[in-house]
């Protein structure tokens, strides 16, 4: 692929002989320290060569210099009940010295139209700075937390948790991917957000420990919760770094990546991680909001949560997004959309739930409204931001974000979209 963009600029899709160009602006784009080449053996480009995209001087029939890239992911992304396939934009970069020419634009606007034309109703990020994504219809649809909390704090006890055995080891990619793996998709059953790792190059990723990664602390290490039966629970990618002070050792302790699939795994992990010989602090990974360890803490005050953005949430196929995710509460709704990028999904939409699952939520059909004065007025972005159950629409209309035409409306509409498990994806792409 090879398109025509702004002035002297063109897009094209990345070959195998381009990797290294590509992967160089993305360094100078991020300030980057020098890569180490042994580096890609641990840690290799996991971008599919087809869902990379590239922008290089136009120099007529020859290859012109790559001055910014993007690529994406094909992931699936679960949401509220259920799950759709998800475009997760990545490796977003433009060259200090070919900033304000409207590249970015130009290459998310690509990412949309080649994103939709792969079938993807959806696209999420993680993003570097907030004030860049809302104006390509992205809305901020959850948050997650980090804690450092002190060596020794104290939870409430959970029944089983002794039951328990526990494991530290030294992370090994070969003998711990699968592991990981399969309690990461455990612990995230009915999660929305907690995307898996879709290749067998991000599963790598998730596992690896370069040296470059260490920071002066130890090999990664990962502590492994198993049940009566051997079958594995819970786990934690930690790493310690020794440090001492006028009263001795006060190692930090800093977790990488933690799931657990149920309460009392959660509580035999974290009572371990929280009492660690020659420890003084451990900080966690990020959590959701409504994480277990929360919820077993006794002190609540001194390990204060640092809430930070999450996941950004794009609809690129409006009745297709609303269609893949279930609702709380019955609903019957004109959507009025704004979309600014994507015309086909600007204007009314009527969004009508059928009957109750067994488990209590309802599925939606969504359909065009033509005409229909809508109940409710949004962009795109606030109701990407809404796609996932973690933002309110009533509270994005008390900030004049969503405009309902009745209060009734509005509050059966914001309960609809609600659910009960707040959303989250723990590791960044």
């Amino acid at each position: 692929m090879t398109t025509t963009t702004a002035a002297g600029y063109r897009l094209l899709e990345l070959t195998a002989d381009r990797v290294e160009e590509f992967r160089a602006v993305d360094a100078m784009a991020f300030a980057e320290p020098a890569r180490d080449a042994a580096l890609d053996a641990d840690v290799p480009f996991a971008v599919p060569l087809d869902r990379a995209v590239a922008v290089e001087t136009d120099a007529g029939d020859g290859p012109g210099e790559i001055v910014a890239v993007h690529g994406s992911y094909a992931f699936t992304l679960p949401t509220p009940g259920g799950e759709v396939p998800c475009a997760g934009l990545t490796w977003v970069g433009v060259r200090p010295d070919h900033r304000r020419r409207g590249l970015l634009h130009r290459m998310i606007r690509a990412h949309l139209d080649r994103s939709l034309g792969r079938g993807e109703p959806v696209s999420a990020l993680f993003a570097a700075e907030p004030g860049i994504y809302g104006r390509f219809g992205y809305g901020s649809a959850a948050d997650h937390v980090r804690m450092t909390l002190p060596r020794g704090a104290a939870l409430r006890d959970v029944p089983g948790s002794a039951d328990l055995t526990v494991r530290f080891a030294t992370l090994d990619p070969a003998a711990h991917e699968g592991l990981v793996d399969d309690v990461y998709s455990a612990a995230g059953e009915g999660r929305p957000g907690w995307i898996r790792r879709g290749s067998d190059a991000l599963r790598r990723i998730a596992v690896a420990d370069p040296p470059a990664w260490r920071n002066g602390g130890e090999p990664a290490r990962i502590v492994t919760v198993r049940d009566a039966g051997g079958d594995a629970r819970a786990f934690a990618i930690v790493r310690r770094t020794q440090t001492w002070a006028d009263g001795g050792a006060e190692y930090p302790v800093q977790v990488r990546l933690a799931a657990a699939a149920d309460a009392a795994a959660a509580h035999r992990l974290w009572s371990v991680l929280l009492d660690l010989d020659l420890t003084s602090t451990v900080t966690t990974g990020m959590l959701p909001v409504d994480d277990p360890l929360l919820a077993l803490l006794v002190d609540t005050r001194r390990p204060v949560p640092k809430l930070t953005d999450n996941l950004w949430v794009r609809l690129l196929d409006v009745p297709a997004a609303l269609a893949g995710r279930r609702y709380a509460a019955p609903l019957d709704v004109v959507l009025g959309v704004r979309d600014a990028l994507l015309p086909g999904n600007d204007g009314a939409w009527r969004l009508v739930t059928g009957e109750a699952g067994a488990d209590g939520t309802y599925g939606a059909r969504v359909e065009p409204a033509a005409g229909a004065e809508p109940d409710l007025a949004l962009d795109v972005r606030e109701l990407g931001a809404a796609y996932l159950g973690g933002r309110s629409l009533a509270a994005l209309a008390a900030v004049g974000q969503v405009t309902a035409a009745r209060p009734d409306a509005l509050h059966r509409a914001a309960t609809a979209f609600g659910w009960p498990v707040a959303p989250v994806c723990p590791w960044v792409f």
